[in-house]
């Protein structure tokens, strides 16, 4: 685990300031009700490349991402390890209420994480209703997500997936100083995490440029031309349930 700053930062200034906190858990509280979290917390800058959690241990702390990328990876028989997931600004990592964690937390981009003990964060939580509800709110979209994410896996084709992925990324991801939309993983990470090879990847973000549905101005970065478009392929977002074909897909 990264070391925490050494010097932490004003309590009420820090959360005041917070660019993130309106989608956060933490919105769901005012500046008084906010205070006594807040002063559990702890402030972490992870490099790339840097754990905060590990899978099948203990789970220790809940974090909030306020800057940057964290993966979530389970560890594949082979020892190979697998992005499943990715939490972008605003999210809430770690494993409340369960003694251990069921994946492991990586940094993909330079990250800074509010990090509070599991077992504090948990009393915090279990007298505040408001704070509960965002919790729930929070874990039933990355719930949706996750379905998403096996429909996409089990049904999608490999334009489908990449222009969901885009959409996601247009929605939840960090803006460039220039307003560009940050491609924080590379294209084999964008093939890992969505089944594809690297030279399909490749191969269907330049024909959606070519089509003028998206520009890569650079290899990090994405403009969004026609959304509309890549909704259309990607089969209509709205009903994850229902691929582009027709049929109904039951997921356990």
């Amino acid at each position: 685990m990264a070391p925490h700053l050494r010097q932490q930062p004003p309590v009420r200034e820090y959360c005041d300031t917070c660019a993130v906190r309106d989608r956060s858990i933490c919105g769901a509280l005012t500046s008084g009700q906010l205070m006594p979290l807040a002063t559990m917390r702890r402030i972490e800058r992870l490099g790339v490349g840097e754990t905060i959690a590990w899978e099948g241990a203990p789970s220790v702390m809940i974090a909030i991402v306020r800057h940057g990328l964290v993966g979530r990876s389970l560890l594949l028989a082979d020892g190979r390890e697998q992005v499943v997931g990715l939490a972008f600004a605003g999210d809430m990592v770690g494993r409340p209420f369960a003694a251990i964690s069921d994946h492991s937390l990586t940094a993909i981009t330079p990250t800074l994480l509010c990090v509070f003990p599991r077992a504090a964060f948990e009393r915090f939580a279990a007298a505040s209703p408001p704070l509960e509800h965002a919790m729930l709110l929070q874990s039933l979209d990355a719930l949706a997500r996750t379905h998403r994410n096996m429909l996409m896996l089990a049904r999608m084709s490999a334009p489908q997936r990449i222009a969901t992925f885009l959409l996601d990324l247009a929605e939840r991801g960090d803006r460039t100083p220039a307003g560009h939309i940050a491609i924080p993983l590379g294209r084999q990470q964008i093939g890992d995490l969505l089944g594809l090879s690297i030279e399909t990847v490749s191969r269907r973000l330049r024909a959606f440029e070519r089509a003028g549905h998206i520009g890569l101005p650079g290899q990090r970065t994405l403009v969004m031309h026609d959304p509309t478009a890549l909704a259309a392929i990607a089969g209509g977002r709205g009903t994850p349930s229902l691929p582009a074909d027709g049929r109904r897909q039951v997921m356990a």
